[in-house]
C-alpha cells in the first residue's frame, strides 16, 4: 500500500486492490502509478465529483496517448485518512464540474 498526502494534508491510501481496479479498466494506466501519486500531492486543481469524492487533475504532456489530463478520483474520510477509487487519462478535464481549488 501506498500513501500520499492530498492538497488538504490528508493520508491517502492507494491499496493494491484498487491499483489492479485502475489497471484492468484502463490499460493504459499500466506504468502510471508513480504519476497518479503526483497528480494526489501536486494537482493543477481540484473539482468535486458526483458523489462526495474529489477530482485531482493534472495536465502531462506526454503520456503514452500523447497530452492528456490525468485524473485522480479520491475521498478524504476524515482528516486522518483517505483513499484513492480510480484514476484515468482524459482529453480535458469536465467543464461542467466546480473547481475547488486550482493552482
Amino acid at each position: 500500500m501506498l500513501i500520499v498526502r492530498s492538497r488538504n494534508g490528508v493520508p491517502i491510501r492507494l491499496t493494491e486492490e484498487r491499483w489492479r481496479h485502475v489497471v484492468v479498466r484502463h490499460p493504459e494506466m499500466d506504468d502510471l502509478r508513480e504519476a497518479v501519486l503526483e497528480t494526489l500531492a501536486e494537482p493543477d486543481m481540484i473539482q468535486e465529483g458526483d458523489f462526495g469524492e474529489l477530482l485531482a487533475v493534472r495536465l502531462y504532456p506526454e503520456t503514452s496517448l500523447g497530452e492528456k489530463f490525468l485524473i485522480v478520483a479520491y475521498r478524504e474520510m476524515s482528516a486522518e485518512d483517505g483513499f484513492i477509487l480510480t484514476a484515468y487519462l482524459t482529453r480535458r478535464p469536465s467543464a461542467g464540474r466546480e473547481t475547488i481549488w486550482k493552482r
